[in-house]
């Protein structure tokens, strides 16, 4: 058995530190090895200079897309040969990559964007791989979990990534109502498109309070990163021309982790108003009744789900 250790980095020539080793320009990759390469989520400055090496000097590249990443390759001034492994071909294609390992080619794995089997195909190649024997080499790089989980000012001692939700409303509110009593912060993929559906579904099973994140477009020219409650994200994805376009990531803060005392409150008071009444009367109540500004209280009622109401 090969330890990962011995399979994620080049042997050091004379005089090279430890710390060298395995990035020095120019070197041979090993024979018979599936590079698994991080790739950018949007800013082409990301993709690293190792990743630049392993995917100009592989026999193969097996991608999501070909014409993705085969624009990503031209934009880096790399010539390779492409194989698309995507979802649905992903089972075909691992015996043609096994014999390709098998016969000494270094091949790369490589999806849309960030990290591969995040979401993503590669699975079933690397689950192959370990029952073969066959060496695997991560090199790291973009992911958009991490990014988001980054700036989302949220715990990130423990999260729990969920990927993408359900597409269908019933099915997305049973799992959120699944992941309810987690401890850890939240991490989802989803569509800007659908971004705000998902928000609602959340609002309805956490209520408005619970701290959230959602980044759009991340590394991108029209990155957005919106931060507080829930109700306060969900508004301003509403409020935003470009919300409904691009990729997100969203994150929710776990179970126990709660906004200030004063916050939650008002939240908590706005979500029972707004359910019965125009938000603009739910805000002027709230705020007498809570002490809170109007400003505030109708920022949140106008975020309220049509007919859901918040935490009692």
């Amino acid at each position: 058995m090969t330890a990962m250790s011995e399979i994620a980095s080049s042997t050091p020539v004379a005089g090279e530190t430890d710390d060298q080793a395995g990035v020095r320009p120019g070197a041979l990759l090993r024979p018979g090895t599936l590079y698994v390469v991080a790739t950018p989520i949007g800013n082409m400055g990301d993709l690293s200079p190792r990743a630049r090496e392993v995917l100009s000097s592989v026999a193969l590249v097996c991608a999501e897309d070909t014409r993705h990443t085969g624009q990503l390759l031209t934009h880096a001034g790399i010539s390779a040969r492409l194989m698309s492994m995507h979802e649905h071909n992903e089972a075909g294609r691992v015996d043609e990559v096994l014999r390709r390992l098998q016969g000494g080619d270094s091949v790369a794995l490589v999806t849309d964007a960030g990290t591969p089997l995040i979401s993503d195909p590669g699975y079933r190649l690397l689950a192959a791989l370990r029952v073969a024997g066959l060496p695997a080499s991560p090199v790291p790089g973009p992911c958009a979990a991490i990014a988001a989980l980054s700036v989302a000012g949220l715990p990130t001692d423990r999260f729990f990534f969920e990927g993408f939700l359900p597409a269908r409303a019933a099915a997305r509110r049973a799992r959120l109502q699944e992941l309810a009593g987690r401890a850890e912060t939240l991490v989802f993929y989803e569509a800007a498109n659908r971004m705000a559906d998902a928000l609602a579904d959340a609002l309805a099973v956490f209520g408005p309070g619970r701290a959230a994140a959602v980044g759009r477009e991340l590394t991108k020219r029209h990155e957005t990163v919106y931060r507080g409650s829930l109700a306060e994200v969900r508004a301003a994805v509403l409020a935003d021309p470009g919300g409904d376009r691009g990729e997100c990531t969203w994150v929710l803060a776990g179970r126990g982790t709660e906004v200030a005392r004063d916050d939650a409150e008002l939240a908590r008071v706005v979500g029972i108003l707004a359910a019965e009444l125009p938000a603009s009367q739910a805000a002027g109540l709230a705020a007498r009744i809570t002490g809170a500004s109007r400003k505030a209280a109708y920022r949140l009622a106008s975020a309220q789900p049509a007919g859901q109401p918040g935490d009692e």
